[in-house]
């Protein structure tokens, strides 16, 4: 039986609690882009976005270390929350929030216009994944994200979504018929 996104993603925060800086390193790298795509389209610039996020990582690395707080069931959910809640602090300050970053002695971040670049780019990837949300079918749409962006195999998909291998394949590629039907009757 497979691992879900969620117990991966709790295992990473509870090894980052356990003093594993690289641990919540990863969950950084694999949750970043999920917070741009809902901070991006919010804010007038990619710097901007860049800054909300830092600060939203940095709040989420303070809670990890509380130890009087519970280690969230849902951790995307809980970041993705720490960022609405940075992005309407912001909104009604006027600026991005810089306290906890300050309070940790950490420096602020120096953005490259490739890093700029690369803010815009995770942005229109989750851009081009609401597309394909609104083109399949949840299931297809899981099951085709998991078999070409994840490269994983039918065996593993099947494991983590509680059904046989036939039924991921077959849910891949409708997902794949239904995109070409899609591009077809776009031209």
């Amino acid at each position: 039986m497979g691992v879900s996104e969620h117990e991966r993603d709790r295992e990473l925060l509870t090894r980052a609690r356990g003093g594993d800086a690289e641990a919540f390193g990863v969950f950084y790298r694999q949750r970043r882009g999920a917070v741009l795509a809902l901070l991006r389209p919010r804010v007038g610039t990619a710097d901007v976005a860049a800054d909300l996020m830092c600060e939203t990582f940095v709040r989420a690395l303070v809670a990890v270390h509380d130890r009087e707080r519970e280690l969230p069931a849902v951790p995307l959910a809980w970041l993705l929350t720490i960022a609405r809640n940075e992005l309407i602090d912001s909104l009604r300050r006027g600026r991005v929030a810089d306290e906890t970053r300050r309070r940790l002695a950490m420096q602020p971040l120096g953005l490259t216009d490739r890093d700029l670049q690369a803010v815009e780019s995770a942005s229109a990837d989750q851009q081009a994944l609401a597309e394909l949300a609104a083109v399949l079918p949840a299931d297809q749409l899981e099951a085709l994200l998991a078999r070409v962006i994840d490269e994983r195999s039918y065996g593993e998909i099947a494991a983590d979504l509680k059904c046989s291998e036939s039924v991921v394949r077959k849910r891949v590629s409708r997902a794949v018929a239904r995109l070409r039907s899609a591009r077809l009757e776009a031209t």
